[in-house]
């Protein structure tokens, strides 16, 4: 007898398992409905960052590159708490853990964050160029490269790879030509 109450509960239970899919089923097709709209808006706005890429100099595309791919992660990330938010999930605590997880993340990473920032700014604000003999913090020599993190200058026998950051905020004399 009590075999025969087992199946029935069973039964009882995979039938609302099932009634409660089916019902479960649109909300989950309008989520990735949702989620693809943000998606392809996510990638049109990272195509029209590239598209400018070409038409600026060459120290100022990798900013636009940059700009472009976080725009796209920033709002991949909005259409998958608003997808998620549909099917019914809490949001409001995945909101506040990422909020939390921004700032510990943005504390433990200043310097490097700093240094992409300053990057981000000499390239568009080209104080210098590559080919440019420079002095900063005692470090003298002719501007090789300038990439988002360090710019290198080559120096008499050796190459210096000065912090963006030191960059920003000493005073750099740049030689005539």
């Amino acid at each position: 007898m009590t075999n025969v109450h087992i199946t029935e509960d069973f039964i009882r239970m995979v039938e609302n398992c099932l009634t409660k899919s089916i019902d479960f089923l649109p909300r989950i097709g309008i989520a990735l409905l949702i989620f693809l709209i943000f998606w392809i808006i996510g990638n049109l706005t990272q195509k029209i960052f590239f598209k400018f890429d070409g038409r600026l100099d060459a120290g100022k595309s990798h900013v636009l590159k940059l700009v472009g791919s976080t725009i796209k992660i920033l709002i991949l990330i909005v259409g998958c708490i608003t997808a998620l938010g549909t099917i019914g999930i809490n949001v409001n605590a995945l909101i506040a853990g990422l909020g939390l997880s921004g700032f510990a993340v943005g504390f433990a990473l200043k310097d490097a964050l700093s240094n992409i920032l300053s990057g981000a700014l000499i390239m568009i604000y080209q104080p210098f160029r590559c080919g440019d003999t420079i002095n900063v913090s005692g470090c003298s020599g002719k501007v090789a490269e300038i990439n988002l993190r360090y710019t290198i200058l080559e120096g008499e026998n050796r190459n210096y790879l000065i912090p963006n950051s030191s960059l920003f905020t000493n005073n750099i004399e740049v030689m005539k030509k």
